[in-house]
């Protein structure tokens, strides 16, 4: 077996050991070259430290990875390890590990972070081996949300870019990859205060339109609820983004996150639930 930078696939390559390693996964997530394309650009991630493996000429798995800076500690993301179904079982799987913890290594990493599909018993495994432990419970969530406010009483809200939110304090940075502000740059970021000005809630979310330019979905990145907020505003964060009838989708929120639980208690279903891990490097 040898194992190759993705910067040294062709497309064609990286697309086949994608899809293929995904076959039959807990979730569909085949991808064409716009796709794949738009989210290793959206996501951060490094052609030249994620890794294809093949058996002769044939992409037979693949690990995607990524780094960023989080509070002065430098993070690597494991945003995707597929083996190919004929090829499970066999090893490929250790081999793409520790080539990744090896390339982690060569980048000084502090921490490094993945998400697993929480009913993947055997891929939770394999990463506790390697010294992963979970951190999270991490839940997407998603249903037809109506605002039950004709008004935010109380609160009041600063729109913002994504970007601007880590110039304050209460930003919470240590989140994991989807959730933080670098994966929603297109998007939109609110910081909402009560009636003495004291911030008690921020969100960063995307709004999504249909053909017939309405809206048709919000994506919730990050909705938090700071510590002089109550749960009770938790719906008027919500309306101060749409009043209007709409889909909601939230992304890899903690099931320990308030928001989670009023957006089930609200009718929203869990659709996917997984578990957030991370190792210390330096151990």
């Amino acid at each position: 077996m040898m194992i190759k930078k993705l910067s040294q696939c062709t497309l064609d390559e990286i697309l086949t050991a994608w899809n293929d390693g995904f076959e039959g996964y807990f979730v569909q997530i085949k991808m064409n070259a716009e796709v794949f394309l738009n989210r290793l650009v959206g996501e951060g991630l490094s052609p030249n430290h994620s890794i294809v493996a093949f058996d002769d000429n044939k992409p037979v798995g693949i690990v995607l990875n990524g780094f960023r800076n989080v509070e002065g500690k430098k993070i690597a993301w494991n945003g995707g390890t597929g083996v190919a179904p004929d090829y499970r079982g066999k090893g490929v799987s250790r081999s793409l590990m520790e080539e990744t913890l090896a390339i982690y290594k060569q980048e000084n990493v502090d921490t490094s972070t993945l998400e697993v599909i929480k009913e993947n018993e055997r891929a939770i495994k394999l990463y506790e081996k390697y010294g992963y432990e979970i951190s999270d419970h991490l839940l997407f969530i998603t249903g037809e949300y109506e605002s039950k406010i004709s008004e935010s009483l109380g609160v009041k809200d600063e729109l913002l870019r994504p970007e601007q939110l880590p110039s304050f304090s209460f930003y919470k940075e240590d989140v994991p990859w989807q959730c933080n502000w670098l994966s929603a740059k297109q998007g939109e970021a609110k910081i909402f205060y009560n009636g003495k000005n004291e911030p008690i809630g921020y969100a960063i979310y995307r709004k999504v339109w249909n053909e017939d330019k309405k809206l048709d979905r919000i994506i919730l990145h990050q909705m938090e609820l700071l510590e002089k907020g109550n749960i009770e505003d938790i719906p008027k964060f919500i309306g101060t983004i749409t009043k209007e009838k709409v889909n909601i989708t939230t992304i890899n929120f903690s099931a320990s996150n308030p928001v989670s639980n009023y957006l089930i208690e609200q009718g929203l279903k869990v659709t996917t639930e997984q578990y957030q891990m991370k190792k210390k490097m330096n151990l």
